[in-house]
């Protein structure tokens, strides 16, 4: 089945940097839109950054110019560089798959399908 286990997460100081990690399994890793979402509690879980097969990302506007998407298609695993980071990025940081065309229009939740358990990212001020 589906494994996505996140790594990297971890508590900073603001401007500080972090790269967050999300190995993937039992699926063809090549064949799926990926992307990192963000949930504090009490508030919905949103979309930080996606990426297509196609190597096409999309950011929120919140982070872009400070993450960057990437992937390694031959090590199944996704990535999230965090750089100039705010108190604000404070969150639990979910890596998520699911069968997609275009990284553009998958920037809900529910539109996918698989999940990791989730790293912490703290950022103080």
């Amino acid at each position: 089945q589906v494994q996505l286990v996140e790594s990297g997460g971890g508590s900073v100081e603001a401007g500080g940097s972090l790269r967050l990690s999300c190995a993937a399994s039992g699926y063809t890793y090549s064949s799926y839109c990926m992307g990192w979402f963000r949930q504090v509690p009490g508030k919905e879980r949103e979309a930080v950054a996606t990426i297509d097969t196609d190597g096409n990302t999309n950011y929120a506007e919140s982070v872009k110019g400070r993450y960057t998407i990437s992937q390694d298609n031959a090590k199944n695993t996704l990535y999230l560089q965090m750089n100039s980071l705010k108190p604000e990025d404070t969150a639990m940081y979910y890596c998520a798959a699911e069968m997609c065309r275009s990284a553009a229009t998958m920037t809900l939740a529910p539109l996918f399908g698989y999940w990791g358990q989730g790293t912490q990212v703290t950022v103080s001020s």
